[in-house]
Protein backbone atom coordinates (compact mmCIF):
# COMPACT_ATOMS: atom_id res chain seq x y z
CA UNK A 1 0.00 0.00 0.00
CA UNK A 2 1.37 3.41 -0.96
CA UNK A 3 1.48 6.36 1.43
CA UNK A 4 -1.29 8.04 -0.58
CA UNK A 5 -3.52 4.95 -0.28
CA UNK A 6 -2.86 4.80 3.46
CA UNK A 7 -3.77 8.46 3.82
CA UNK A 8 -7.02 7.88 1.95
CA UNK A 9 -7.89 4.89 4.16
CA UNK A 10 -7.17 6.92 7.29
CA UNK A 11 -9.38 9.75 5.99
CA UNK A 12 -12.25 7.37 5.20
CA UNK A 13 -11.92 5.79 8.65
CA UNK A 14 -12.07 9.20 10.31
CA UNK A 15 -15.19 10.13 8.36
CA UNK A 16 -16.90 6.82 9.23
CA UNK A 17 -15.96 7.14 12.91
CA UNK A 18 -17.30 10.69 12.93
CA UNK A 19 -20.60 9.59 11.43
CA UNK A 20 -20.80 6.65 13.86
CA UNK A 21 -20.11 9.02 16.76
CA UNK A 22 -22.97 11.27 15.65
CA UNK A 23 -25.26 8.24 15.48
CA UNK A 24 -24.34 7.19 19.02
CA UNK A 25 -24.85 10.72 20.32
CA UNK A 26 -28.27 10.77 18.67
CA UNK A 27 -29.29 7.60 20.48
CA UNK A 28 -28.21 9.06 23.81
CA UNK A 29 -30.31 12.16 23.17
CA UNK A 30 -33.29 9.99 22.25
CA UNK A 31 -32.93 8.01 25.49
CA UNK A 32 -32.74 11.28 27.43
CA UNK A 33 -36.04 12.30 25.88
CA UNK A 34 -37.66 8.91 26.52
CA UNK A 35 -36.49 8.36 30.10
CA UNK A 36 -38.98 10.73 31.77
CA UNK A 37 -41.78 8.51 30.42
CA UNK A 38 -40.27 5.27 31.74
CA UNK A 39 -41.64 3.49 34.79
CA UNK A 40 -39.26 3.16 37.73
CA UNK A 41 -38.38 -0.21 39.20
CA UNK A 42 -38.44 -2.10 35.92
CA UNK A 43 -35.60 -3.85 34.00
CA UNK A 44 -32.84 -2.27 31.95
CA UNK A 45 -30.66 -4.01 29.38
CA UNK A 46 -27.55 -1.92 28.64
CA UNK A 47 -24.46 -2.41 26.52
CA UNK A 48 -23.28 -2.28 22.92
CA UNK A 49 -24.76 -3.52 19.63
CA UNK A 50 -24.98 -7.11 20.91
CA UNK A 51 -27.51 -5.77 23.40
CA UNK A 52 -29.10 -3.18 21.14
CA UNK A 53 -29.86 -5.81 18.48
CA UNK A 54 -31.47 -8.18 20.98
CA UNK A 55 -35.17 -8.10 19.90
CA UNK A 56 -36.32 -8.64 23.44
CA UNK A 57 -39.61 -6.73 23.08
CA UNK A 58 -40.89 -8.98 20.32
CA UNK A 59 -39.61 -12.14 21.94
CA UNK A 60 -41.38 -11.38 25.21
CA UNK A 61 -44.77 -10.39 23.79
CA UNK A 62 -46.31 -13.83 24.36
CA UNK A 63 -44.74 -14.46 27.76
CA UNK A 64 -46.90 -11.91 29.60
CA UNK A 65 -44.26 -11.01 32.17
CA UNK A 66 -45.44 -8.44 34.75
CA UNK A 67 -42.73 -5.87 34.13
CA UNK A 68 -41.26 -3.68 31.41
CA UNK A 69 -37.84 -4.11 29.84
CA UNK A 70 -36.02 -1.05 28.52
CA UNK A 71 -33.24 -1.76 26.03
CA UNK A 72 -30.54 0.91 26.29
CA UNK A 73 -27.89 -0.80 24.16
CA UNK A 74 -25.95 1.44 21.76
CA UNK A 75 -24.06 -0.04 18.83
CA UNK A 76 -20.31 0.58 18.95
CA UNK A 77 -20.26 1.46 22.65
CA UNK A 78 -17.23 0.72 24.78
CA UNK A 79 -16.96 0.52 28.56
CA UNK A 80 -15.67 4.10 28.61
CA UNK A 81 -18.65 5.40 26.64
CA UNK A 82 -21.17 3.57 28.80
CA UNK A 83 -19.44 4.91 31.89
CA UNK A 84 -19.72 8.44 30.50
CA UNK A 85 -23.45 7.99 29.81
CA UNK A 86 -24.42 5.63 32.62
CA UNK A 87 -26.85 8.20 33.98
CA UNK A 88 -28.90 8.12 30.77
CA UNK A 89 -28.54 4.44 29.93
CA UNK A 90 -29.17 3.01 33.42
CA UNK A 91 -29.29 5.20 36.52
CA UNK A 92 -31.97 7.68 35.47
CA UNK A 93 -34.41 4.81 34.99
CA UNK A 94 -33.99 3.64 38.62
CA UNK A 95 -34.47 0.00 37.57
CA UNK A 96 -35.14 -2.95 39.83
CA UNK A 97 -32.79 -5.08 37.72
CA UNK A 98 -29.93 -4.36 35.32
CA UNK A 99 -28.43 -6.66 32.67
CA UNK A 100 -25.02 -5.62 31.30
CA UNK A 101 -23.27 -6.76 28.12
CA UNK A 102 -20.51 -4.25 27.47
CA UNK A 103 -16.87 -4.50 26.55
CA UNK A 104 -16.33 -6.46 23.37
CA UNK A 105 -15.70 -3.25 21.41
CA UNK A 106 -12.85 -2.53 23.82
CA UNK A 107 -11.18 -5.68 22.47
CA UNK A 108 -11.18 -4.60 18.82
CA UNK A 109 -7.75 -2.94 18.71
CA UNK A 110 -4.19 -4.08 19.25
CA UNK A 111 -3.94 -1.54 22.09
CA UNK A 112 -6.41 -3.48 24.25
CA UNK A 113 -5.18 -4.09 27.80
CA UNK A 114 -7.22 -6.44 29.98
CA UNK A 115 -6.43 -4.66 33.27
CA UNK A 116 -7.50 -1.27 31.86
CA UNK A 117 -10.70 -2.75 30.45
CA UNK A 118 -11.51 -4.35 33.81
CA UNK A 119 -10.90 -1.08 35.62
CA UNK A 120 -13.52 0.66 33.50
CA UNK A 121 -15.93 -2.26 33.77
CA UNK A 122 -15.57 -2.30 37.55
CA UNK A 123 -16.30 1.44 37.72
CA UNK A 124 -19.59 0.77 35.92
CA UNK A 125 -20.48 -1.97 38.40
CA UNK A 126 -19.40 0.12 41.41
CA UNK A 127 -21.46 3.10 40.27
CA UNK A 128 -24.57 0.99 39.76
CA UNK A 129 -24.09 -0.63 43.16
CA UNK A 130 -23.66 2.77 44.83
CA UNK A 131 -26.59 4.49 43.15
CA UNK A 132 -28.93 1.48 42.96
CA UNK A 133 -28.03 -0.63 45.99
CA UNK A 134 -31.27 -2.64 45.89
CA UNK A 135 -31.21 -3.41 42.18
CA UNK A 136 -30.48 -6.93 41.02
CA UNK A 137 -27.40 -6.85 38.81
CA UNK A 138 -26.61 -9.39 36.08
CA UNK A 139 -23.27 -9.44 34.25
CA UNK A 140 -23.57 -11.32 30.97
CA UNK A 141 -20.77 -13.47 29.63
CA UNK A 142 -19.64 -12.26 26.22
CA UNK A 143 -20.87 -14.25 23.26
CA UNK A 144 -18.35 -16.28 21.26
CA UNK A 145 -17.19 -15.19 17.80
CA UNK A 146 -16.32 -16.94 14.56
CA UNK A 147 -13.81 -14.98 12.51
CA UNK A 148 -13.87 -17.52 9.68
CA UNK A 149 -17.58 -16.79 9.17
CA UNK A 150 -17.01 -13.13 8.26
CA UNK A 151 -18.39 -12.58 4.74
CA UNK A 152 -15.59 -10.37 3.43
CA UNK A 153 -12.01 -9.33 4.26
CA UNK A 154 -13.11 -5.95 5.62
CA UNK A 155 -15.33 -7.61 8.22
CA UNK A 156 -12.54 -9.98 9.21
CA UNK A 157 -10.15 -7.06 9.54
CA UNK A 158 -12.60 -5.04 11.64
CA UNK A 159 -12.93 -7.79 14.23
CA UNK A 160 -9.60 -9.61 13.95
CA UNK A 161 -8.49 -8.66 17.47
CA UNK A 162 -11.77 -9.76 19.06
CA UNK A 163 -10.83 -13.39 19.57
CA UNK A 164 -12.42 -16.13 21.63
CA UNK A 165 -9.24 -16.21 23.68
CA UNK A 166 -9.70 -12.57 24.69
CA UNK A 167 -13.38 -13.16 25.32
CA UNK A 168 -12.81 -16.18 27.55
CA UNK A 169 -10.11 -14.36 29.50
CA UNK A 170 -12.44 -11.40 30.07
CA UNK A 171 -15.34 -13.66 31.03
CA UNK A 172 -13.26 -15.28 33.77
CA UNK A 173 -12.50 -11.88 35.27
CA UNK A 174 -16.10 -10.67 34.99
CA UNK A 175 -17.22 -13.75 36.88
CA UNK A 176 -14.87 -12.70 39.69
CA UNK A 177 -16.29 -9.16 39.62
CA UNK A 178 -19.79 -10.56 39.92
CA UNK A 179 -18.79 -12.46 43.06
CA UNK A 180 -17.07 -9.40 44.49
CA UNK A 181 -20.10 -7.13 44.03
CA UNK A 182 -22.86 -9.63 44.83
CA UNK A 183 -24.01 -9.64 41.21
CA UNK A 184 -25.10 -12.62 39.13
CA UNK A 185 -22.84 -13.83 36.32
CA UNK A 186 -24.96 -15.11 33.42
CA UNK A 187 -23.51 -17.37 30.75
CA UNK A 188 -26.21 -17.61 28.06
CA UNK A 189 -23.97 -19.21 25.45
CA UNK A 190 -25.28 -22.79 25.60
CA UNK A 191 -26.29 -23.79 22.07
CA UNK A 192 -24.40 -20.97 20.35
CA UNK A 193 -21.06 -22.71 19.82
CA UNK A 194 -19.81 -25.35 17.41
CA UNK A 195 -17.51 -28.26 18.31
CA UNK A 196 -14.49 -25.91 18.25
CA UNK A 197 -16.04 -23.37 20.62
CA UNK A 198 -16.75 -20.83 17.88
CA UNK A 199 -20.05 -19.09 17.27
CA UNK A 200 -21.98 -21.35 14.90
CA UNK A 201 -21.60 -20.15 11.33
CA UNK A 202 -25.34 -20.32 10.65
CA UNK A 203 -26.09 -18.05 13.61
CA UNK A 204 -23.84 -15.14 12.71
CA UNK A 205 -24.08 -12.26 10.27
CA UNK A 206 -20.44 -11.19 10.24
CA UNK A 207 -18.65 -13.52 12.65
CA UNK A 208 -19.66 -11.38 15.65
CA UNK A 209 -23.29 -10.21 15.41
CA UNK A 210 -26.11 -12.75 15.41
CA UNK A 211 -29.15 -13.54 13.34
CA UNK A 212 -32.51 -13.81 15.11
CA UNK A 213 -32.04 -17.55 15.59
CA UNK A 214 -29.00 -16.83 17.73
CA UNK A 215 -31.00 -14.45 19.89
CA UNK A 216 -33.81 -17.01 20.13
CA UNK A 217 -31.30 -19.40 21.74
CA UNK A 218 -30.13 -16.65 24.08
CA UNK A 219 -33.73 -15.91 25.05
CA UNK A 220 -34.42 -19.55 25.88
CA UNK A 221 -31.36 -19.57 28.14
CA UNK A 222 -32.44 -16.30 29.71
CA UNK A 223 -36.12 -17.19 30.18
CA UNK A 224 -35.77 -18.88 33.63
CA UNK A 225 -34.02 -15.77 34.99
CA UNK A 226 -36.70 -13.45 33.63
CA UNK A 227 -39.38 -15.70 35.08
CA UNK A 228 -37.77 -15.60 38.53
CA UNK A 229 -37.69 -11.79 38.38
CA UNK A 230 -41.46 -11.72 37.99
CA UNK A 231 -41.75 -12.63 41.67
CA UNK A 232 -38.74 -10.65 42.88
CA UNK A 233 -39.87 -7.36 41.35
CA UNK A 234 -43.46 -7.46 42.62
Amino acid sequence: MTMREQEMQDLIRQVVEGMFGQEKDGKVRRFQELNPYAQKGQIVFAGSSLMEHFPIYEMLLNRKLPYIIYNRGIGGYTTGELLDHLETCVLELEPGAVFLNIGTNDMNGNDYVLSEFLERYEKIVMTIRKRLPEAKLFLLAFYPVNQDAAPDPNAREAFRYRTNERIQEANQEIRKLADRYQASYLDLNAGLTDEDGNLKRELTIDGVHMHMEGYRIVMENLAPVLKSLAEALK
